[in-house]
């Protein structure tokens, strides 16, 4: 754990007001820069500057909307624990490219443990998580493969803890 300075900054360069900021844009980016700017007691302008600042610095990567699976016809999650005896330069790439050109894996994490790699898959059905998967193996030659369907989303986040 960081602890905060003096001045309010932690490790990550960040003060109180841009925690503040960034914990009202995580819950609800669709706020106008008046709401923002009420909701952590600065004027639009100093929010402005700081939310520019942010962009700059790389600490905010984007703006998005968080759409709801069920309703979007995509029910189903899948995770995938992948286990590979490749680690050479030219597998990784071509797992990369292979992670990063299907639309069905919404997040994807190379891990240190027995585990290689995490992909995360959302699809419309346990017939369509096949269909994926024939693909997957049919792109990249994978050691081993494990699969758990998600039964209940018991949290969703898609925030930083500030």
């Amino acid at each position: 754990m960081v602890s905060d300075n003096a001045d309010g900054r932690n490790g990550s360069g960040l003060d109180d007001a841009d925690r503040a900021i960034l914990r009202v844009l995580q819950a609800d980016a669709s706020l106008s820069l008046e709401r923002v700017a009420r909701k952590v007691g600065m004027s639009k302008t100093a929010v402005w500057n700081r939310i520019q600042r942010l962009h700059s610095a790389g600490v905010i990567l984007r703006h998005t909307v968080v759409i709801d699976p069920e309703k979007a016809g995509v029910p189903e999650t899948f995770f995938i624990s992948v286990r590979t005896n490749r680690h050479e330069a030219d597998w990784a790439t071509k797992f990369e490219k292979a992670v990063q050109e299907m639309p069905q894996i919404t997040e994807a994490h190379r891990l240190a443990g027995e585990i290689d790699y995490l992909l995360k898959v959302q699809v419309e059905s346990t017939k369509a998580f096949d269909v994926f998967y024939q693909e997957l193996i049919a792109r990249i030659s994978l050691y081993s493969v494990s699969s758990a369907l998600s039964m209940q989303v018991m949290k969703r986040g898609v925030g930083v803890a500030l």
